[in-house]
């Protein structure tokens, strides 16, 4: 029997217990040298069979649910066979869900009966039913199959980290390589919130300071320990960041300078609150994928990091009639050593899928490889720049760019 002084921790005692029992596998880069991620945004879940279809052709319509969106995840983890799955916020739609915890596993049902490992974040409509923007995350975590986590402990005597479900996840290289025990590649997942809190600025939230300290920090212990030996690199591993609302700097881009569709206004927080320059200045991140904007499915590159939509999942989403529900999927391969075997990451490759009859994939793209960031390297010391410098001066190009287009 549990004494009454305890009874208040017993649901943190309960959670500790799962993270602790978790059986689940650290991730790592499988014997074909690769690593798939497929990213699904804006599921807009709500009840399942009784809840319609938006924005679809006419002969669409009967009979349209959830479960066509439920369909297109099945079909499409069978199709990709990922390595992780990440959801990228607006899982449910909560409004529409009369029971947010029951919306909550039949959205993510398919990658648990699948046993893929998955991770999630949070949009800004995934609280708007039954539970609280807390409760959901914690619920997110206890569910089959996830990698997800609900925050970090912050360092004794600062603030908790704003939101909820700002975690880091390492995979590590193939197993028996010599890169087995390092994490070569690195996932942020973030918070970007739901609503301004703030009654003098409106709109939509955004990543907060003690965010990007988290981030700041997580990113710098990384990359030293990936430059220790043994089996030390000079360079630091690859990361990629998950999140719902884009950021400003998606906004940077016109019909010139990405791969896909831009159909939508973004809608990013109506301040910038800075993290793009934070990532720029941590220098491991090489692609953002946010969602939100479900008719956006561009790639554009903005000083070496791509800044990605994956387009709208979800049939109970806005969408556009015609124009198919899509993901999209993310290979990141390493470099075969031959003798030596498996190294470090090689490349970043990312395309679409459609779900149409034939599962269409599109805008195939190299998002980073190994040799264009040596170019960059030898760029730079040809230029006898520093990275500080050469990234200022890049900064301040687009800067002047984007005034001259204003």
């Amino acid at each position: 029997m549990i004494s009454k002084p305890l009874l208040p921790l017993f649901p943190y005692y309960c959670f500790l217990i799962f993270l602790l029992s978790s059986s689940a596998k650290p991730l790592r880069f499988g014997r074909n040298g690769q690593f798939k991620i497929l990213q699904v945004a804006d599921m807009h879940y709500a009840d399942g069979k009784s809840t319609p279809c938006e924005n679809v052709l006419p002969n669409q319509v009967s009979g349209c649910s959830d479960l066509n969106t439920t369909a297109f995840l099945q079909r499409i983890i069978r199709a990709e066979n990922p390595d992780l799955i990440v959801f990228t916020g607006d899982n449910i739609f909560g409004f529409d869900a009369r029971d947010a915890r029951k919306s909550l596993d039949a959205a993510f049902a398919p990658a648990i009966s699948l046993k893929i490992p998955w991770a999630a974040v949070l949009g800004n409509h995934d609280q708007e039913s039954t539970l609280t923007r807390e409760e959901v995350m914690r619920h997110v975590v206890t569910m089959n199959r996830t990698i997800s986590r609900l925050n970090p402990l912050p360092p004794a005597g600062e603030q908790e980290i704003d939101g909820f479900g700002n975690y880091n996840v390492e995979v590590s290289g193939v197993e028996g390589s010599k890169m087995s025990n390092k994490s070569v590649l690195n996932l942020y997942f973030l918070d970007s919130g739901d609503y301004s809190t703030v009654p003098s600025i409106h709109g939509y939230g955004w990543i907060k300071p003690s965010q990007q300290l988290w981030f700041q920090r997580t990113s710098s212990k990384l990359q030293k320990e990936y430059k220790t030996e043994p089996n030390g690199q000079k360079e630091a591993a690859p990361g990629l960041a998950y999140f719902h609302i884009p950021l400003p700097e998606f906004s940077a881009f016109d019909a010139s300078n990405f791969t896909g569709e831009k159909m939508d206004p973004i809608s990013s927080a109506s301040i910038n609150s800075g993290f793009f320059t934070t990532m720029v200045k941590a220098g491991d991140v090489k692609a953002v994928f946010t969602g939100h904007d479900h008719l956006n499915d561009f790639c554009g590159e903005l000083i070496n990091i791509h800044l990605c939509y994956a387009g709208g999942f979800g049939y109970h989403a806005y969408g556009k009639a015609g124009w198919s529900r899509r993901a999209r999927v993310v290979l990141v391969s390493l470099q075969n050593l031959s003798e030596e075997g498996w190294g470090a990451v090689n490349s970043i490759k990312t395309w679409k899928r459609l779900d149409d009859r034939n599962l269409s994939t599109i805008d195939v793209q190299i998002l980073w490889s190994k040799s264009s960031e040596m170019s960059v390297s030898a760029a730079m010391v040809k230029s006898k720049l520093p990275l500080h410098s050469f990234l200022s001066h890049l900064l301040i190009l687009v800067l002047f760019l984007l005034s001259m287009s204003i």
